[in-house]
């Protein structure tokens, strides 16, 4: 199913104020290790002509991105995803790899599928095939999570985003990343059909703009200039 996402860029202040009234009523992701949240880091992928960057760029409605994803750090559990846009919609294909698989798409070889459009692998095989799809950038950041379960409503408020070139140390500890800085800290509303009324009250600033934010993009862009 495609779920609406929506993005805001913030301040500290704006974002320490919707995480308290977030704290008082939806109750935190259960997957997260504790009250801090959790950290994320992705490594991105891009084929050689660079459409994923400059799909978003131009706004085009219908683009997808690649990538590979972990959590605090480890590799136990690695996810390969590819997330599908659609106008404001947004469909994320994903499933646990190996490191040997991973890898093996680190170096442009392609992994096993299931042939099916729904397994991530499948799209992941046929950019490396058709398009040279292969590593451009690590996205890092931490995230504190809050979940309801009416419309499957999702908000997360993402701190420290950061970037790094070097895709090939991805997987490994103690990174050398550049933060983005003014564009560090976003707020994210993801549901389904229908996002409860009390929900968007408690998360109105009054300044506070909806954007086209793209971590990837502003991370590309970031190493670029080093």
């Amino acid at each position: 199913m495609y779920r609406v996402e929506d993005k805001y860029n913030c301040t500290a202040a704006e974002l320490v104020m919707l995480q308290s009234r977030m704290e008082a009523v939806l109750r935190p992701d259960v997957n997260e290790g504790d009250s801090e949240g959790y950290r994320i880091t992705s490594l991105y992928f891009d084929d050689l002509e660079d459409s994923c960057l400059h799909d978003t760029e131009d706004g085009v409605n219908r683009r997808n991105k690649y990538r590979i994803r972990i959590y605090n750090d480890s590799l136990d559990v690695i996810k390969l995803e590819v997330k599908s846009k659609r106008d404001n919609r947004i469909l994320k294909r994903s499933r646990t790899i190996s490191i040997a698989e991973m890898k093996s798409l680190i170096n442009g070889e392609c992994i096993e599928d299931s042939a099916s459009e729904e397994d991530p692998a499948t799209l992941f095989n046929l950019a490396i095939r058709t398009q040279g799809l292969r590593p451009r950038v690590i996205v890092a950041y931490e995230r504190k999570a809050y979940v309801y379960e009416p419309g499957n409503v999702r908000i997360t408020f993402d701190r420290n985003v950061r970037a790094s070139g070097r895709v090939e140390e991805f997987g490994r500890k103690n990174i050398v990343y550049d933060f983005l800085q003014e564009y560090d800290k976003v707020l994210e509303v993801k549901y389904d059909e229908f996002i409860p009324g009390f929900l968007l009250q408690l998360l109105e600033l009054g300044n506070m703009q909806q954007s086209a934010y793209s971590k990837y993009q502003l991370c590309r862009t970031r190493t670029a200039i080093l």
